[in-house]
């Protein structure tokens, strides 16, 4: 499997018809080797209840061996009522990362007089973005010298009520710290679009978008509901004005649809489509995250597609400021499927560039449009890929409806729900307050929050 994830990563694709049953040959062995979870959220073709069969096959062995370790340390919870919840905050990305900057802003809008909230960092990065998380928490514990048990010990004696992982089955995750149920309730929240497995998790953090109630087998964990999308993002990032077109490295006239998506989020049938994009927008130009393993395939790809390479701009990796300040020369970002946009897409909604999605049937393919219901634009949605193409070139050949839906945008931006962190935050503490008054009664975990 560690072939096929680097092959994605490179943009390999000469295995995408015989990956998928090759992922569900493996899922049926019994005895043969776990499939890494993360590896089947971007895999065409896999259905949120085979991501979760995924994940309890990762669990089940990682909880069996975690076993003895947790009955020896016995933990011990505070159940009482305390005037603050205590709220831990469980990852490596405390520093310049896409996770940190959606969450700082949520962070530091908590209540301290209802909440009391800790870092467990184990990554060492420093930087203006840790100094300010940093800040932002009342007590910040550098845990990346700790072994899982003497990490787990330390957020037991905390007192830790509420510990939320951030970081799922992604990369450098410590998921074996919350599988020694170090709190009293435990959450799976933002950093992976998927389930942990039983064991691992009592709640996940989400909407009724991007987990319809109807999708309940394909999670261990109980939803959690906030009232819009799932996903926070502040407006603490003032937009500067945006660079000249030269500057940025595109053409001074023409099209400019944008994908600044990770290249393992790529695929042969969204090239497809955004060929037929470039070849029915004379003069358009695709944006591209700069992908130096991948540059040299993706341009091959575009040729084989009859569609001159030199129409694809690879954008180099900026700080957060300046990339946003760029972004805005975009005229439409387009997502990929089954993985889609996640916070390129609120980083895109927030430059005033609209996103054109078509939403699949797992969590990581509907995020887009999720933030989209958010901010009030559910007409970019598609129905299916023929609908997205649709969307797409009627606003590439119409600057009119497009400059009228660039305008929505904007007016939308500070006036609906998306970007109202203030009011995430709280209803992101009721669904903590929910969790942990149910915890107290001696509830299992059940679905909570927005009706």
């Amino acid at each position: 499997m560690k072939s096929i994830s680097r092959s994605r990563a490179m943009c390999e694709w000469d295995d995408f018809d015989t990956a998928a049953p090759q992922i569900r040959a493996a899922l049926a062995l019994s005895d043969g080797p776990a499939t890494p979870p993360f590896l089947l959220l971007s895999e065409p073709g896999i259905t949120a209840g085979e991501q979760r069969a995924c994940s309890e096959s990762w669990t089940a062995a990682r909880l069996l061996a975690a076993g003895p370790l947790r009955a020896s340390l016995a933990m011990r919870f505070d159940l009482s009522t305390r005037s603050r919840i205590r709220v831990g905050y469980l990852s490596n990305d405390f520093h310049e990362h896409a996770t940190a900057h959606l969450l700082v802003e949520t962070l530091e809008a908590h209540d301290r007089a209802r909440f009391e909230i800790r870092a467990y960092s184990y990554c060492g990065v420093e930087g203006a973005m840790r100094t300010r998380l940093r800040a932002a928490f009342d007590a910040f514990a550098d845990i990346s010298q700790l072994t899982d048990v003497e990490a787990a010990r330390l957020i037991n004696a905390d007192g830790v009520d509420i510990l939320i992982d951030l970081k799922g089955f992604t990369q450098g995750a410590r998921t074996s710290v919350m599988m020694l149920r170090p709190a009293p309730v435990q959450v799976n929240y933002l950093g992976y679009p998927g389930t942990l497995g039983t064991g691992v998790c009592d709640y996940i953090v989400t909407d009724r978008y991007v987990t319809p109630p109807s999708s309940a087998s394909a999670y261990s964990e109980a939803f959690a509901y906030l009232p819009h999308a799932y996903q926070p993002h502040g407006r603490g990032t003032p937009l500067r004005a945006p660079p000249s077109r030269a500057a940025a490295g595109l053409p001074v006239e023409g099209f400019v649809y944008c994908c600044f998506n990770q290249a393992y989020k790529l695929t042969p049938f969204i090239f497809d489509l955004w060929a037929r994009l470039l070849e029915a927008t004379p003069g358009a130009v695709l944006w591209l995250s700069a992908a130096m393993l991948a540059e040299g395939n993706l341009r091959n790809e575009m040729r084989r597609r009859g569609i001159d390479a030199a129409r694809m701009i690879f954008a180099p990796h900026l700080p957060q400021a300046e990339h946003l300040a760029r972004l805005q020369l975009a005229d439409l970002a387009l997502d990929t499927a089954p993985f889609g946009s996640h916070t390129t897409a609120s980083d895109a909604l927030w430059a005033g560039v609209p996103i054109v999605t078509c939403a699949g049937d797992t969590f990581p393919s509907r995020v887009a449009g999720s933030l989209l219901h958010a901010i009030g634009l559910p007409e970019l949605i598609a129905a299916d890929f023929d609908e997205y193409l649709e969307i797409a070139l009627a606003l590439a050949g119409d600057p009119v409806r497009c400059a009228e839906l660039r305008a929505k945008l904007a007016a939308n931006r500070l006036t609906t729900a998306l970007f109202d962190v203030y009011a995430y935050t709280r209803a992101l503490e009721s669904l903590f307050e929910d969790m942990w008054r149910r915890r107290l009664a001696g509830g299992p975990p059940v679905v909570i929050g927005a009706a």
